[in-house]
């Protein structure tokens, strides 16, 4: 009992010290997207003109089916209808949810280990200052809200495998990416409650809203289909340094962000398609070879695909990085895990992508030595995450074939 006491006050502290940090941390970055603090450009235009527009035509009963800016699942309309239940403007209301999901994340972060066996609270310390390195756009942006639903799922798996798949399905129904962190799921009945329980949340979640609105919930399929080579892609790499010996192409504004237009650009494209799809194969592969799992495996795999899917994609906006950072703290969280230095890998990266946009976002755009550097910098490190987080998940759980 004499032990226990001061364990708990330590426990205390800790927690208290992370508080203040988190508090301090938010202030900022508040101070910062609200333009109070000047230190970058004004990234309130998404959510003050794009959101806002959105949340106009919801409230005629309509989602925005014919803008092509609209690329998310049909239940993407309940946070952007979401801050007009609130009683400040759009944009305020839009922080205030924001700001919310990131500290019920913080909580849930920093209570893991009085929840279940084997959490820690690394992955706390991983929310806490990696957040705020991405910078203003963090919350400016509702990637932010599903990183957190992601995190949830993530951390109820060892308690229900149900809910796990409720929670990543209903991320799934906000952005398709948590169906992915799915793969993890462990198997025999754990894996059939988790697909049973993402089947729920996607489709309840969905159907409420085409309950609610008019117009197709799947023209968000098209809108992305139509997506070329984003410019701060790994595969916009090439075409930077092809526009220094005379390429023909040019930086434009397309499908609701800045892409890579010219020769080659629908190829490249479509090659990083296949190199998706590749990736996927891969995973497939390694759950059908893997034989050790832990409580750490789920995650672990979960932080693998994600990095696959982002380095392969044609697509990779500032905001991606908040996915990253959620599923590096579910990962430490877990005692066990193999993605510590990947975690770190992650940490560098968004603090590269902050530098990247918005403070030389005009230096990428037109391909400047210096713009090249730090995008080429922010993508080597995104694809030495992927490299190691892939070979530690297979080293990990694949046993080694025994010497002859």
């Amino acid at each position: 009992m004499g032990d226990e006491v001061p364990l708990r006050r330590i426990a205390t502290g800790k927690a208290l010290t992370i508080t203040y940090l988190w508090l301090g941390t938010r202030v900022l970055l508040l101070l910062m997207v609200l333009d109070i603090l000047p230190v970058f450009h004004s990234v309130s235009w998404d959510v003050v003109g794009v959101y806002n527009a959105w949340h106009q035509t919801l409230k005629t009963g309509t989602l925005p089916v014919g803008d092509v800016t609209w690329q998310y699942p049909p239940a993407a309309a309940l946070v952007i209808w979401a801050p007009g239940m609130l009683p400040f403007d759009y944009f305020n209301a839009f922080l205030v949810i924001v700001v919310a999901f990131d500290a019920l994340t913080m909580a849930a972060l920093v209570r893991a280990p009085a929840v279940a066996d084997g959490h820690t609270r690394a992955g706390a310390w991983v929310w806490l200052f990696g957040v705020p390195l991405l910078g203003p756009v963090v919350y400016a942006r509702f990637d932010l809200i599903v990183a957190a639903i992601a995190v949830s799922g993530l951390l109820q798996l060892s308690a229900s495998p149900l809910r796990y798949g409720v929670t990543l399905g209903i991320g799934a129904g906000l952005k398709l990416w948590p169906a992915v962190a799915l793969l993890g799921a462990p198997p025999g009945r754990a894996t059939v409650r988790a697909l049973a329980g993402a089947a729920a949340g996607a489709g309840v979640s969905t159907l409420l809203v085409l309950l609610a609105f008019r117009g197709s919930g799947l023209d968000f399929i098209t809108a992305q289909r139509g997506r070329g080579v984003e410019v701060e892609s790994v595969w916009a790499l090439g075409f930077h340094v092809a526009r220094w010996f005379g390429w023909p192409g040019m930086v434009s504004y397309n499908y609701g962000s800045m892409e890579m237009l010219g020769p080659y650009a629908e190829g490249v494209a479509r090659l990083s398609l296949a190199a998706t799809l590749a990736g996927l194969s891969w995973l497939l592969y390694w759950r059908g070879r893997a034989e050790t799992w832990t409580a750490a495996t789920p995650v672990d795999a979960a932080m693998a695909a994600i990095l696959l899917f982002v380095v392969t994609s044609r697509v990779i906006s500032p905001q991606y990085m908040v996915w990253l950072v959620g599923l590096a703290a579910a990962c430490l969280a877990v005692r066990g895990t193999s993605q510590r230095p990947v975690a770190a890998l992650v940490l560098a990266a968004t603090a590269a992508t902050m530098l990247e946009f918005p403070l030389l976002f005009d230096a990428v755009q037109a391909s400047t030595p210096l713009g090249v550097a730090i995008l080429a910098l922010r993508n080597g490190l995104l694809l030495a995450a992927a490299a190691v987080s892939c070979r530690r998940l297979w080293r990990a759980t694949v046993p080694r074939p025994a010497p002859a």
